[in-house]
């Protein structure tokens, strides 16, 4: 049998070791709470430099398309002289769906003191391989069918629109080109 003395004396190393572990134990909750904050930290830290690697991205794409407006608008200044010009600036065509694609134009003229305007009509050569054969649409096909490819064009004029090309054909090229009657005024290459 355990005495007094030897019951007390366990008694006490019993409360002296449970007081430990309640210490170990806070002091473990302590050491969670600082990782976890510390892990927030990190996670937060890493998600703000995402973000901002995103908007650098963002900036510097937003920095190259006004770089590229600013030559076009370069290209756009008025050369001297008293000759009339149209030119066909910023050509660009873009899929649209599985056989579809969008153009976008932009016609830049140059009045005289004489020709205050120009006008004329837009048609699209579209080149595209089907079944292993190169072969061209004209767009628009007809040229009675072409009021809405009419232009008056005083200073600048953008131009939208899209075509559809046979199921299975894969487009190669784009050229846009610019008439007065039948005259071939200006012509340009998309940017695919």
């Amino acid at each position: 049998m355990l005495q007094r003395g030897e019951a007390g004396e366990r008694q006490r190393e019993m409360d002296s070791l449970r007081h430990q572990v309640r210490e170990l134990d806070d002091e473990l909750l302590k050491l969670r709470s600082t990782a976890g904050t510390e892990q927030n930290a990190v996670q937060m830290e890493r998600s703000t430099q995402q973000q901002l690697v995103n908007r650098v991205k963002a900036l510097e794409s937003e920095n190259a398309a006004f770089r590229e407006d600013m030559l076009l608008f370069e290209r756009l200044i008025p050369a001297a002289g008293d000759e009339a010009s149209i030119r066909l600036e910023s050509f660009r065509v873009a899929p649209d769906g599985p056989q579809r694609f969008r153009y976008r134009v932009l016609l830049a003229f140059q009045p005289a003191r004489q020709v205050p305007e120009f006008r004329g009509r837009l048609q699209f050569l579209a080149v595209f391989s089907l079944g292993g054969k190169q072969q061209e649409l004209l767009i628009p096909a007809k040229r009675e069918n072409t009021s809405e490819f009419q232009v008056e064009v005083r200073h600048f004029l953008r131009k939208e629109g899209s075509f559809e090309l046979p199921a299975g054909a894969k487009l190669q090229s784009v050229e846009a080109r610019v008439f007065q009657g039948d005259t071939l005024k200006a012509k340009r290459l998309a940017q695919l």
